[in-house]
């Protein structure tokens, strides 16, 4: 398996927007800290939350298909490429999430880029200060972070088997673990 400082490379090689990176980091980050909670190998965890929307800014409309090839390419193991192919289960792949890194990563993407939002809006600009309440407030309010699919973060919640005020506090918790290197201190 590639290293993270090669998976990093080449999350920058297909994206140049920075906001894509940071969504990557910030996922990474979420991945990392739930693997270490679950027992799961962080390292490969947090390479599938880097690498999930490797194709996303230069190839849309083959959003996780072109993904899995350049990962096939770069010698990406077919349960890391299946892992990042599940995160976009019934929107663009048929990739079931199955595993505890695959649901975790269905669980977590929408609802970090939630956290990120509120970050953003805060006079602070930090998620030191950003408590449940917070989050759970925007959550509520669809025109906040209108691209945030609801929905799939309550499922992922349901996945996983916890409460979704559970996962919220759990994701800022990993937010706040990382904060400074994904740009949200």
């Amino acid at each position: 398996m590639p290293r993270r400082e090669e998976a990093l490379a080449l999350l920058k090689t297909y994206n140049e927007n920075p906001a894509l990176v940071q969504h990557g980091l910030q996922v990474e980050a979420c991945m990392r800290y739930f693997a270490q909670k679950s027992g799961g190998d962080v390292e490969q965890w947090g390479i599938v939350g880097l690498l999930h929307d490797l194709d996303y800014e230069k190839y849309p409309d083959e959003h996780c298909t072109k993904a899995a090839e350049i990962m096939q390419e770069a010698g990406y193991s077919e349960e890391i490429i299946r892992a990042m192919m599940s995160h976009a289960w019934g929107i663009c792949t048929d990739v079931e999430p199955l595993s505890d890194m695959e649901k975790t990563l269905y669980a977590v993407d929408e609802l970090s880029g939630l956290v990120n939002a509120c970050v953003l809006v805060r006079p602070s600009k930090s998620i030191m200060d950003l408590g449940l309440k917070s989050v759970k407030k925007k959550f509520k309010t669809k025109s906040f972070a209108a691209g945030v699919d609801r929905e799939t973060v309550r499922k992922g919640a349901q996945m996983l088997g916890i409460e979704l005020d559970v996962l919220i506090t759990e994701v800022i918790e990993a937010m706040k673990a990382d904060a400074e290197a994904i740009g949200v201190a």
